[in-house]
């Protein structure tokens, strides 16, 4: 069964003189402009019962009605995949998710995603766009994300997500030992030669990372890393761009940095450490429908802590 949304109200005096998709993304910001120009074109949406045209004048006082059919996503089956569920009520979801999760179906994954789990438990996420997700991580990226469970929720949490007013918090291991945190403003787009990798490019879009030293080691760092935008593989771009590549990284972080006389326990980890060493510990919003702030904390994965683990050691012992 479709899922249907009722809409019936008046267009206030105010609007007099805008276009009707105008006065409309004014009264419903919950819906994008795009899609209630879809809506009037498809009749779904009438003006005193009439189909009007997006571009047509209003005057205000027009009753504005109908029965607004939500496309439901087709493109994943909904498959029962484990779920850590962080948080759950009616309006969002927060999952901590597992490394070797990828987020959404694609080529060579269309089934066993995020997104395959969500639908399987929550189908009315079928509804919205990409299911819900507000966001994303990389496969192999642990931790914290939002998923909205109606379309009004997911409409105000992008916007949140766009006003940079979600606070996302990261721990990072990294190859390199800086003297001090600081900032990387630096663009991102698509890499001129290698397609498939995103790299520091004059044409990127704006992107900016703040990170700060948690503890040093030998010739790694503890850091945490708070995003201020959202591009793909941001904090692996900049950090791999100022020559502090994340531990583990097979696209940008380069060879790993052995440790001499290390104890071949922590070499050992290091070297087995096959994924970009980042996690999404942190997050805090304003809740969509309540505006309450909550905030959540993901434990450090059991991979992750103990490289952490490992690397105390050996600078300890170094110490000594």
């Amino acid at each position: 069964m479709p899922l249907i949304e009722r809409i019936d109200c008046q267009i206030p005096a105010t609007c007099a003189g805008m276009r009707l998709d105008q006065a409309l993304a004014g009264l419903f910001p919950t819906y994008s402009r795009s899609r209630l120009q879809q809506w009037l074109k498809a009749g779904q949406l009438r003006v005193n019962g009439a189909i009007c045209r997006p571009r047509d004048a209003v005057v205000g006082g027009e009753r504005v009605s109908g029965d607004l059919v939500l496309e439901i996503e087709t493109a994943a089956i909904a498959q029962d995949i484990p779920l850590a569920i962080i948080y759950e009520d009616a309006d969002l979801l927060v999952i901590n998710k597992p490394a070797g999760l990828v987020a959404h179906p694609a080529a060579g994954n269309r089934d066993g995603t995020l997104v395959n789990a969500l639908l399987h438990h929550a189908p009315e996420l079928a509804a919205l766009p990409r299911a819900g997700l507000v966001h994303r991580l990389d496969k192999d990226t642990t931790g914290l994300l939002i998923v909205a469970r109606r379309l009004p929720a997911y409409t105000v949490l992008v916007e949140q997500l766009q006003a940079r007013a979600i606070e996302r918090e990261y721990l990072a291991v990294v190859n390199g030992t800086p003297v001090a945190g600081g900032s990387v403003d630096a663009p991102i787009g698509r890499h001129p030669v290698d397609r498939q990798r995103m790299a520091v490019t004059p044409g990127g879009k704006p992107a900016v990372t703040h990170y700060r030293v948690l503890r040093r080691f030998r010739a790694h760092t503890l850091l945490r890393v708070k995003l201020e935008t959202g591009r793909t593989h941001q904090i692996r771009v900049h950090l791999a761009h100022i020559r502090l590549p994340l531990v583990g990284d097979p696209v940008y972080g380069g060879r790993p940095h052995l440790l001499p006389g290390a104890a071949p326990d922590c070499i050992a980890v290091i070297q087995g450490f096959r994924r970009q060493a980042l996690h999404a510990e942190r997050l805090a919003l304003a809740h969509p429908a309540t505006g309450d702030w909550l905030q959540w904390q993901a434990e450090t994965p059991a991979d992750l802590a103990e490289l952490i683990a490992k690397l105390g050691e050996d600078a300890d012992d170094e110490n000594a």
